[in-house]
């Protein structure tokens, strides 16, 4: 597909984008599970912004598609981009094709300034996703974008906001969505199978550790432009587990996940690490998607963290049966509980059982590409992407300042607490602007 026609079809469908956008989407929808585009031949060219452990596994999904081209990659880490460069080149040999000259940009904006680009991923450090996302839908760029969706509540307001006004096709990376178990699981729990749900466990893990400037700076690896990586927030001493270390020569890769997901200043803790993923499970299965609760109570004592929902549902923030990450739903006549790899029902008509293939996540990158050719909505669209996310962050906000509060979904703030109101945002620091 050329470059002008594929604009050319973005610009003639935005309206179809943008009203199927705000309007009701289904309850339920299925992806499909193989590696072959909707629309055979047409092709999208795709910039990463964010070159860390995450973005080389999102690099190995995408390459496997035949309607994908790699292009560009963004990081403020030298030595990151140079594997990027060289694992693209590896992933084209494999295919059997020449690998495209790759752009490679210290800063972000250079590459959503290349006009070869038609889409991103962006797997930057959560407090980079609300900025790097907004930019990216003021330049025209459709957008794969890592949970959870913002930092804030704000930034998450703003980039529902900045899809829909620039006709963004955006898609969130929670792709347990996309998989067959959690699927079905909700598939049941909507259909009734379970009776009227009274309560939903959620095991996600707990708040965020102190802030990260609390402990003692080292030294900054050569190629690696901290200031940069710092962005809007406060500054911060560097700690080589915030932006692990790499080698090209000899090769050695991350050992171990980013921790600025752990701490207070640039991220969220496990509550939206793990959070953004089965807090979304559990809103999808109950029909409160684009919702939210209504309350939140911290976790007291023996009592977990739980958010209480207008349909009398409770959310209880705890761990279930084996203890993994995962989701339980709980009715009158029976449980569904559903996680990474497993599935399990006390309900004979919910009972299922699922290959090893079938736990797989591909779909979700295929759905992507496939939604920005065909111009519509992806499985977890901006809105979705945004409720699961707030739900997160409230709950952080209630942890932290110890008192239940009152949450207003559709309003988006809550009733009569000016102290947690105020944490919905924070001031961008270091000449940021949002």
């Amino acid at each position: 597909m050329s470059k002008s026609n594929f604009s050319r079809r973005k610009f003639l469908s935005t309206s179809l984008l943008t009203t199927a956008g705000l309007g009701a989407l289904p309850t339920l929808s299925f992806a499909s599970s193989n590696n072959t585009p909707s629309l055979a031949g047409e092709k999208v060219r795709l910039g990463f912004i964010g070159l860390g452990r995450q973005a080389m596994g999102l690099l190995n999904n995408f390459m496997r598609n035949p309607a994908v081209e790699v292009i560009a990659g963004a990081d403020v880490y030298e030595v990151k981009r140079e594997r990027f460069a060289l694992r693209t080149q590896e992933l084209y040999k494999a295919r059997g094709s020449a690998a495209p000259k790759i752009s490679l940009s210290h800063d972000y904006r250079e590459l959503l300034d290349n006009p070869e680009v038609d889409a991103v991923v962006i797997a930057s450090p959560d407090h980079w996703h609300g900025l790097m996302a907004i930019h990216a839908c003021e330049a025209g760029k459709d957008i794969y974008l890592e949970k959870p969706l913002t930092f804030t509540v704000k930034e998450g307001q703003m980039l529902v906001h900045a899809v829909r006004s620039n006709n963004i096709v955006l898609a969130v990376g929670s792709m347990q969505r996309s998989a067959p178990n959690f699927q079905h699981a909700v598939r049941m729990v909507q259909k009734g199978y379970l009776g009227k749900i009274k309560t939903v466990y959620a095991n996600v893990g707990p708040d965020p550790f102190p802030k990260a400037v609390d402990y003692e700076a080292q030294t900054v690896p050569a190629g690696l432009d901290w200031k940069a990586w710092v962005g809007p927030r406060p500054n911060m001493p560097y700690m080589p587990d915030l932006n692990p270390p790499i080698s090209l020569d000899p090769v050695e890769n991350e050992k171990a996940w980013g921790a600025w997901r752990w701490y207070k200043n640039t991220g969220g803790g496990l509550m939206t690490d793990w959070g953004a993923h089965m807090f979304d499970i559990a809103q999808w299965g109950i029909g409160m998607d684009r919702s939210g609760p209504v309350q939140i109570i911290p976790d007291q004592g023996d009592q977990p963290l739980k958010y209480t929902y207008s349909n009398g549902i409770e959310m209880l923030v705890a761990p279930f049966d084996d203890r993994r990450q995962g989701v339980k739903f709980i009715g009158e006549k029976g449980w569904i509980t559903v996680s990474r790899g497993a599935y399990d029902s006390s309900v004979d008509a919910c009972k299922r059982e699922f290959t090893r293939e079938e736990f797989g996540f591909g779909a979700h990158h295929v759905d992507f590409i496939d939604s920005v050719i065909m111009r519509k909505e992806p499985m977890v669209p901006v809105e979705i992407g945004h409720s699961t996310c707030t739900v997160c962050t409230i709950g952080n906000i209630a942890h932290e300042l110890g008192r239940s509060l009152i949450w207003d979904p559709k309003a988006e703030t809550f009733a009569g607490d000016w102290e947690a109101s105020t944490m919905l945002h924070y001031n961008y620091e270091n000449g940021y602007k949002i």
